[in-house]
């Protein structure tokens, strides 16, 4: 009878312990199951943020030119208005000129477009493409015709002033 007690005993302390290890397996399945799913969140939500900054890079790309593209759409305005005037001279020709490169001239300052005009300035190669040299009384590797003035957008060089550069006569 001793025995017995003694199994019995014995069998209470297994299924105790046999419980408490299918409570912590089940617990330790939830959390596994609870990780899971917030590492798929975490992808889903990565693959989310990635498409939509590829969207905007996208949409930045196409769109990027907008603004600068509708002041030009003023300036061609002025054009063509110039075009369908009848009755003109060289001088209201002259005027509509003005006021159309004054109009240019704002949108490119707007647009952080920079003028290069070089003349009677030090030669810069970074700056100049120089077309030929000239005898001339100005110091050599000085600018002393502009053929094509150079534009900068912020800073960086959109186009080289083409110049004719003084060299010392022989």
């Amino acid at each position: 009878m001793q025995q017995d007690q003694h199994n019995e005993i014995h069998d209470n302390e297994h299924s105790g312990a046999a419980g408490s290890l299918d409570e912590r397996f089940a617990e330790l399945e939830a959390q596994i199951a609870e990780q899971q799913a917030a590492v798929l969140y975490a992808k889903a939500e990565g693959e989310n943020i990635r498409r939509r900054a590829a969207e905007d890079i996208d949409k930045a790309r196409k769109y990027a030119l907008e603004k600068f593209s509708s002041e030009l759409l003023a300036v061609k305005d002025s054009l063509d208005a110039a075009l369908t005037v009848e009755t003109t001279d060289i001088a209201s020709y002259r005027n509509g000129i003005e006021l159309t490169v004054k109009q240019l001239s704002s949108v490119f300052e707007k647009f952080s477009i920079a003028e290069i005009n070089p003349l009677g300035e030090k030669f810069d190669p970074n700056k100049h493409q120089a077309i030929s040299m000239l005898e001339s009384d100005a110091e050599p590797n000085t600018v002393i015709t502009v053929l094509q003035k150079g534009y900068t957008l912020n800073e960086r060089i959109l186009r080289p002033a083409l110049v004719m550069v003084a060299k010392a006569k022989a």
